[in-house]
């Protein structure tokens, strides 16, 4: 897929594809909740959709050289696509660790497929989203190659403007919906919808002919609009984004290539769904965290981050690049954390060999300063606490807390104000990194 859940929306909203840095963040950030919309392999979302009965191309995905030929052999045509399935955007014009170019290459008998499929698989596959280190590469989809009398591109959404879900549609499709929002902003029609009246005739209609289809062709289509909504709603879906949605010569429309994100707070509902998740296209600071109970995203810098709410963590961010610094990470504990919970913050901060310094920053409202002292003074105990620590503490039982800093011995730098606690957090990051470089041991504890 070219395009992403946070970029459709965006463009839903009229809005760019901006981060933090260039990274990626959450999109409901300012939530307490944490926000992971599940996101499956293309091989995933077609059969999911195919159960619904949307039309998808024929094709399976396959862990081994040997299944790709007999797979490629028995869709019976020449025309054949191998697809590396990693969930990152740009994969056809990726690389691999190997060299081999490409995540996606046209093939014209079993056997080239067979070969394509072998110098993917068990390979790190790189691409514009994956950064330098790339994901694997486990699974390819060998599928059938469908012939295109033209291309388009649908997604379903929810919209903050509209209160409800959007359709996003174009003609032109095939590429990145980025460019296309970019250099012909009237190519895109947006259609926002009731959650209480849903799909209609009429919407269905609507949404073939900003596809630019019509007769039998934009019926078929209607019918391939009705059941993506159908499916949106019923797999409490965040997004399908459909890129291409192509018309074939003989007036069928078909499903080439999805992405489908799965709001996880309806896990309860869709566990086969999200029994799915493949973890090893994560990073694994974001798996461990996220199974704590943590908000949790990996940036590039070097300064630890741990805050509790979302906005807080903005703001330390920014005063970190203030001072000269780059912060590691996005760590919100939230309002409830436990003991165990910023120990296991802490953990995670501290085996993270990029960083070379914590700011613990915490404003106690809901959340207890006395109890992220004793989750930090818990984790220094246990830990070989390898880099420094600077805490600040404002806010509810924050007398409480630096009381029980200050009865516990250990190494850890206290500041009351925001700017004195980054200025001391950069500096001793620098410190830290000074002293990897000379092979020389820093005492922390």
């Amino acid at each position: 897929m070219a395009a992403l859940g946070r970029t459709a929306s965006l463009v839903a909203r009229g809005g760019t594809a901006t981060g933090c840095g260039g990274k990626r963040l959450p999109w409901r950030l300012g939530s307490r909740a944490q926000v992971r919309a599940l996101s499956l392999h293309e091989y995933q979302s077609q059969g999911i959709m195919k159960e619904m009965g949307i039309a998808v191309p024929k094709g399976e995905a396959v862990t081994t050289k040997e299944d790709a030929l007999r797979v490629a052999q028995q869709l019976g045509t020449n025309d054949i696509v191998v697809k590396a399935q990693v969930l990152a955007g740009g994969r056809g014009l990726g690389s691999f660790a190997n060299g081999f170019k490409s995540g996606v290459h046209v093939c014209f008998t079993p056997e080239d497929a067979a070969n394509k499929a072998g110098k993917m698989l068990g390979q790190r596959l790189i691409t514009k989203q994956t950064g330098a280190a790339g994901r694997p590469c486990a699974k390819v989809l060998i599928t059938e190659r469908l012939y295109m009398r033209r291309e388009m591109y649908l997604a379903f959404l929810y919209d903050r403007e509209s209160q409800g879900p959007v359709i996003v549609a174009s003609s032109r499709g095939g590429t990145s919906i980025e460019d296309i929002a970019r250099d012909d902003p009237d190519a895109i029609v947006k259609i926002p919808m009731s959650i209480e009246t849903g799909m209609t005739e009429k919407i269905a209609q609507d949404t073939a002919e900003a596809l630019g289809l019509e007769g039998a062709v934009g019926q078929a289509a209607a019918e391939q609009v009705k059941l993506l909504y159908t499916l949106f709603i019923e797999k409490d879906a965040t997004m399908v984004e459909v890129n291409p949605l192509v018309e074939t010569p003989d007036g069928k429309v078909v499903c080439v290539d999805a992405k489908i994100n799965f709001d996880d707070n309806a896990a309860f509902r869709q566990q086969e769904i999200h029994a799915l998740r493949d973890t090893t296209q994560e990073d694994p600071r974001e798996v461990r965290a996220a199974k704590a109970d943590l908000n949790y995203i990996g940036l590039d810098g070097n300064i630890g981050c741990l805050v509790n709410g979302a906005g807080l963590a903005m703001a330390t961010m920014d005063i970190i690049k203030l001072h000269g610094g780059s912060p590691a990470n996005f760590l919100d504990v939230g309002g409830s954390a436990n003991e165990q919970q910023v120990t296991e913050a802490f953990t995670i901060l501290n085996e993270d060999p990029k960083v070379e310094a914590i700011l613990v920053n915490i404003f106690g409202g809901i959340m207890r300063c006395d109890v992220i002292a004793q989750g930090i003074i818990n984790a220094a105990s246990v830990l070989n606490m390898r880099v420094p620590l600077v805490v600040r503490l404002q806010g509810n039982k924050m007398k409480e807390a630096k009381q029980l800093i200050e009865q516990s011995g250990l190494r850890i730098i206290a500041a009351d104000d925001l700017d004195l606690a980054a200025s001391r957090a950069c500096k001793l990051a620098e410190i830290t990194h000074l002293a990897n470089e000379a092979d020389v041991d820093v005492f922390f504890k």
